[in-house]
């Protein structure tokens, strides 16, 4: 009491004045949360027996250790059961998932993987009523799905822009975690444009907001009401919220929406090139000032993009949008309109031009991956040394099983000085090397030719097939070491 007596009447008066005004700052999510919390709907589904082996396999289907990795945390944060374990229950009828209506006639928006390989699937209302779905249309890709509820005169959400949407900005979640209805979380949005490595299609936005088994396919709120998100997924290591949620974004979700009501399934534009990102090393290599745009690495024979587009092409604008990096192009053109001419910036040895093309249909999942072919190339028998490199000539014979035209295999790396550019640029045992300088590789003695030249200190483009994927690595060229006397 003594110390309080001692501060300055004026000080205390200041203290509070600040106090009050953090606290008005504090967001006040009641009214959003009374006016809109109706028209969020539980969504459970009943699963044949013989079924349940099908829903088990994987999300992203991909081999590598990041999606296995990725899989399994989806697995046990989608596949519902006792403490959000998975199937392991002998339950036909498990709560997967959250959903919002988007039409006062019964139509409801949710997720992908919340209804997949569902017999049955029963939406809960605000008002206890429990309605049979009909599915109208899902959508993998973009892990959405359209519902159909026979009903009048329900409570319906407002979509706002997900593109006008700032990273800092409060947003708001309703949902049905673990079960519980109607549960409300809020956070900020923590970034825009992120690209995860089982959906190419899909620019999520990453927030911090508590996001948990049954949140899936619930609606994110902007401050005004207005749903700028389908919250989707969680990265966690056991399989809980650590802080880190993905919601697809409103503007991505109408148009898929759309798409699904009138035809039942989506369409979505195609190139058919295979991309990467483009690093410091590679864009100093092609003569980019900073690194941006996706770098082709391979252009499918019946793609559309066959004939136009180039091995060692950078796209850098895409009908007339900025390609920040590799993963923003899939979005762009998956979102063009099949059968439109557009116009792609490309840089191609070291000149950027405009090149028109028209876009084709994306075809299936299956009609896009090819066998994967075990025959191992047979080398001819000659052989060369090139910066440390022992290569040999591709015969015709493993051409034709590698499905290329050229290039030249690395038989093996020499150890130390001799071998510590190729090692240092990430060239392995066991490579094909089919373009080096914007030049594609035919023989040892081309890739020879190619390499006397070269620029100490400078960085140069150099395309690898490893494992049937082709791949752009910066190779930066080193003086040779005088020989110790």
């Amino acid at each position: 009491m003594l110390f309080i007596k001692r501060i300055p009447v004026f000080l205390i008066v200041f203290i509070l004045v600040q106090f009050n005004v953090a606290t008005a700052e504090l967001p006040d999510f009641t009214t959003l949360v009374e006016k809109h919390s109706s028209a969020v709907v539980n969504i459970s589904t009943t699963t044949n027996p013989k079924d349940r082996k099908a829903l088990r396999r994987g999300f992203s289907g991909g081999n590598s250790e990041k999606d296995k990795m990725l899989d399994e945390l989806m697995r046990r944060f989608f596949e519902p059961g006792e403490g959000g374990e998975g199937l392991a229950s002998e339950k036909e009828t498990h709560s997967l998932g959250s959903g919002f209506i988007v039409s006062k006639d019964g139509y409801v928006v949710t997720n992908h993987h919340v209804i997949m390989g569902a017999d049955e699937i029963i939406v809960k209302l605000s008002d206890r009523r429990e309605l049979v779905a009909k599915l109208i249309g899902s959508d993998k890709r973009s892990d959405i799905a359209l519902l159909k509820v026979e009903a009048d005169n329900l409570p319906v959400l407002e979509t706002g822009s997900s593109e006008a949407l700032k990273v800092g900005e409060w947003v708001v979640a309703i949902g049905s975690p673990f079960g519980f209805d109607h549960s409300v979380t809020a956070g900020i949005v923590s970034a825009k444009g992120r690209s995860l490595p089982s959906e190419n299609y899909v620019p999520f936005i990453q927030t911090d907001v508590a996001i948990n088994p049954g949140n899936s396919g619930g609606p994110l709120f902007n401050m005004k009401g207005e749903v700028v998100g389908i919250n989707s997924q969680i990265y966690s290591r056991t399989g809980g919220f650590m802080g880190v949620s993905f919601a697809i974004p409103v503007d991505v979700a109408k148009n898929v929406v759309e798409q699904l009501k009138n035809k039942g399934k989506v369409s979505r534009g195609w190139l058919g090139v295979y991309i990467q990102e483009v690093t410091r090393e590679l864009a100093l290599s092609f003569g980019l000032d900073t690194p941006h745009g996706a770098l082709i690495v391979d252009v499918m024979k019946d793609g559309p993009a066959k004939n136009i587009l180039k091995q060692g092409d950078i796209v850098l604008e895409f009908d007339g949008k900025f390609v920040k990096n590799a993963s923003v192009l899939p979005v762009l053109v998956g979102s063009t309109s099949i059968e439109t001419a557009v116009d792609v910036k490309v840089r191609r040895g070291g000149i950027t031009q405009i090149l028109s093309l028209k876009l084709e249909e994306l075809p299936t999942d299956d009609e896009l991956n090819k066998p994967v072919k075990e025959d191992k190339p047979k080398p001819k028998k000659k052989k060369n040394i090139v910066m440390g490199m022992e290569l040999v000539t591709l015969d015709d014979a493993a051409k034709k099983t590698l499905e290329v035209e050229g290039g030249v295999l690395v038989k093996s790396i020499k150890s130390g000085a001799i071998g510590s550019v190729a090692r240092k640029a990430g060239i392995e045992r066991g490579d094909i090397l089919l373009m080096f300088k914007g030049e594609k590789l035919d023989s040892v003695k081309r890739f020879e030719e190619l390499s006397q030249d070269l620029i100490s200190g400078r960085t140069y483009a150099i395309l690898v097939l490893r494992e049937g994927s082709a791949r752009f690595l910066a190779l930066k060229a080193e003086k040779e070491k005088e020989p110790t006397k």
